[in-house]
């Protein structure tokens, strides 16, 4: 990273706190001897205070000038200077305050937005166990070679890319692809270094050195792209590109036109740096305390002016814009088997799996609240996962295959799963194939809400960037309406498509694991998802989320907006008022000491306007009370709860469409029991309750007008269903004249209220996720 431009002093961080010490002591001393009507002392000590900060301020110049960079530093120093010639003390002791309070502050930004990559170097193996002839030899990494046979214990990262020498292995290459699911491999297939081994002891074969292998590679290229980027140019800065040069050549003018010295210094004064060097920070530093507050953490005010300005947003999939964790999304049960019993069978099987497909089975069996067993001879099979011994029963779970000829309902599942990109886990009792779960990684439920916010505050481009499959990805990018999507991408192939981006627009890059570290250093503004995700992206990013929100996302796009537009309304404001003050003393009509009583106001002014961004603002977000906010968690909850009874809707109509009508009459009673006992009163509870208390913070009772219309709908499809089982239980069986009106309310009623939970949990729910 290049050295501060504000000089050596700023790498001195003690020297610096000494010298703010010294700043703010002088002004409080001056301060408490002039309310003690000891003037001399008190002008003594500003001007002690305006001195010690003189000299810094005129090194902090030169290395500035020698950088090229012409800013604000220039009108530091000639303010300082003029205060001492006119004996404006208490001008030069303030602005002394504010010059050394910003470099201590700009300081410690630099410090903690070095792009730290010890994380990613910890993480490299340093040693690798090789196999010869007489053992197993520990050798340093390097010297390792190709064609080497290693072996990897459970847990431990692949030092170099290989490929599978043993039987099977299931790794996480969350660190490389960014992709959560667990991965089950063979004998000669492809490895990455940087990779975990998630199940026991594997041997592999080393295809490339360390040097050549993908882990080294992602981290020279986070190198690279933390040196190809460019340092922040701060609107102070920036404004003061013309705002310097027309102070002095103001100052010139009017000495040359009066021929008296005075009358430059009077323009000089009257130009304090005020609204450059403090009003605009101070709005800035104000929106960092509101970001902290909602757990955003930014490492510099430059970091949210530059999100205050992108116009382009890149995100990642897994764990940033999904949850991450795969979750259980039906469980399917084969003919005579109940969808409980399958799935306590294969959480039971799976309590000790530490594949992340069993963890989210085990989660699902506990939501469900379903006792499970103690396994015994617990194995983890090759290629197909855990089996293990439950309550005298053989337990078969995982991706193994299927029979040539799988029953229908198999078969259905398998293509539903094909479409809707999840996860198939098979369960097998006893070798009976009987049933399956199918997992997804869910999109957040904030996220389509952040999608729309960020469009109005002013992005214009989204961007879906993962190592993910294109199934899941273009999934999740239709869902969320990305402008583009790009699956299947390494590191370097991430780090591309950024540079590509940033050389058209300001360009944010959200993600959350290893593989995203590079192209956050790469991005104009790298966000990293730190509640959950790696050190390594934490620390190459400019702004960590350490919540596990993507709203917060939006907060910040939001807040940086807002901050800067104020900074600059602050800054220029400021500077015009001072345009007009300095035209005055150009022509003799303010003096230099009244000129810095008039600064002053100009600069309490600037300053009060400035601490506007402190002020929380909803963002166009519905303001909650504590009481509505209970009541839509309660009702979140009772979601929760009934996601059991919308599956067996479903399972009902398979049933019905696969002929079995005995069972689906079974099970049509009590899809029409829980229609009537559990949902519809939930239903009508929340038109009774729910929907009015949403009135007032949404606006009116338009806002919920049509998930009412959709609580009509609901209530005429299950009167439906209703009348069909009063009239098959009449005649004791569904007969033909039912069947496809049944099936079509069933599907239908299904189809509605999976579109009914997952608008209320996107529109209503998130507007009071959890404390």
């Amino acid at each position: 990273m290049p050295d501060s431009p504000s000089g050596k002093i700023t790498r001195y961080p003690l020297l610096l706190r000494a010298l703010t010490g010294v700043t703010v002591g002088a002004l409080t001393v001056g301060a408490v001897a002039w309310l003690l009507d000891a003037r001399d002392v008190a002008d003594a000590a500003w001007a002690v205070g305006t001195v010690s900060a003189t000299l810094p301020a005129i090194w902090w110049l030169i290395a500035a000038l020698r950088q090229r960079r012409f800013g604000v530093d220039v009108i530091a120093v000639l303010s300082l200077l003029g205060t001492l010639l006119v004996g404006e003390h208490l001008a030069g002791a303030l602005i002394a305050v504010m010059l050394t309070t910003g470099r201590t502050l700009e300081e410690a930004a630099e410090r903690r937005a070095t792009k730290d990559l010890r994380s990613l170097l910890q993480r490299v193996p340093k040693v690798a166990r090789r196999r010869t002839a007489d053992g197993v030899q520990t050798v340093a990494v390097e010297d390792v070679a190709v064609g080497d046979v290693l072996v990897v214990g459970p847990g431990e990262v692949l030092p170099v890319d290989a490929v599978i020498a043993s039987t099977w292995a299931v790794l996480d290459e969350s660190a490389v692809t960014g992709e959560s699911m667990h991965v089950e491999l063979q004998t000669g297939q492809p490895v990455r270094s940087g990779t975990i081994n998630a199940g026991g002891a594997i041997e592999i074969k080393a295809t490339a050195t360390a040097d050549d292998s993908t882990y080294a590679g992602i981290v020279r290229l986070a190198k690279e792209a933390s040196a190809g980027t460019a340092p922040v140019v701060r609107l102070a800065d920036r404004l003061a590109r013309w705002f310097v040069p027309l102070t002095l050549a103001m100052a010139g003018s009017a000495w040359l036109w009066s021929g008296s010295p005075a009358r430059a210094v009077a323009v000089l004064v009257v130009a304090t740096p005020c609204p450059l060097l403090l009003a605009a920070p101070v709005a800035i530093v104000s929106g960092l305390s509101q970001l902290a507050r909602m757990g955003v953490i930014i490492r510099s005010g430059g970091a949210l002016e530059d999100l205050g300005r992108a116009t382009t947003l890149i995100l990642d999939k897994t764990g940033t814009v999904t949850s991450g964790r795969p979750r259980s999304s039906d469980v399917v049960a084969a003919p005579g088997w109940s969808t409980d019993e399958v799935l306590r069978l294969a959480a039971s099987a799976d309590q000790f799996s530490p594949h992340v497909v069993a963890k989210a089975i085990v989660a699902a069996a506990n939501d469900h609240s379903l006792p499970l067993e103690f396994p015994t001879d617990v194995v983890e099979e090759a290629g197909t996962g855990t089996s293990a011994m439950v309550h005298g029963r053989r337990v078969t779970v995982g991706n193994h295959p299927l029979p040539v000829n799988p029953p229908a309902w198999a078969a259905t599942t398998l293509a539903r799963a094909t479409l809707d990109a999840e996860v198939v886990a098979w369960v097998d009792v006893d070798g009976e194939l009987a049933g399956a779960i199918l997992l997804h990684d869910p999109v957040r439920p904030e996220a389509p809400r952040t999608m729309r916010r960020l469009r109005a505050a002013g992005i214009t481009r989204i961007i879906l960037l993962t190592g993910d499959r294109p199934a899941p990805a273009e999934q999740v990018g239709t869902v969320l309406g990305m402008d583009d999507v790009q699956a299947a991408q390494t590191p370097a192939d991430k780090v591309e498509r950024v540079r590509a981006e940033r050389r058209t627009a300001g360009t944010v890059m959200v993600g959350d694991g290893v593989n995203d570290a590079p192209a956050l250093a790469a991005a104009t503004v790298g966000i990293a998802m730190g509640a959950h995700g790696a050190t390594a992206s934490s620390e190459a990013a400019d702004i960590v989320l350490t919540t596990d929100r993507l709203d917060r996302l939006a907060d910040a796009m939001l807040v940086a907006r807002r901050s800067r537009r104020i900074a600059l309304q602050s800054a220029i404001s400021g500077m015009v008022l001072s345009l007009a003050a300095m035209a005055l003393a150009a022509v003799g009509l303010i003096p230099a000491a009244t000129g810095a009583l008039l600064q002053e106001a100009i600069d309490l002014a600037v300053i009060v306007n400035a601490l506007r961004a402190l002020r929380p603002d909803s963002s166009g977000l519905p303001v909650l009370d504590d009481q509505t906010r209970t009541l839509i968690r309660e009702f979140a909850v009772q979601h929760d709860s009934m996601r059991d009874g919308l599956e067996h809707v479903r399972y009902t109509a398979q049933r019905l469409a696969g002929g079995d009508r005995e069972a689906a009459l079974s099970e049509l009673r009590k899809v029409d029991a829980f229609l009537h006992d559990t949902l519809l009163p939930h239903e009508h509870a929340e038109e009774r309750v729910l929907y009015p208390a949403l009135a007032r913070p949404l606006g009116s009772t338009e806002a919920t007008a049509t998930m009412s219309r959709t609580h009509v709908e609901i209530d005429r499809l299950a009167r439906r269903l209703h009348q069909h089982l009063d009239v098959a239980d009449a005649a004791g069986a569904i007969d033909d004249a039912q069947s496809e009106d049944l099936l079509a309310s069933l599907y239908g009623l299904h189809e509605v209220l999976s579109l009914h939970f997952l608008t209320e949990e996107e529109s209503y729910f998130t507007l009071a996720p959890d404390p």
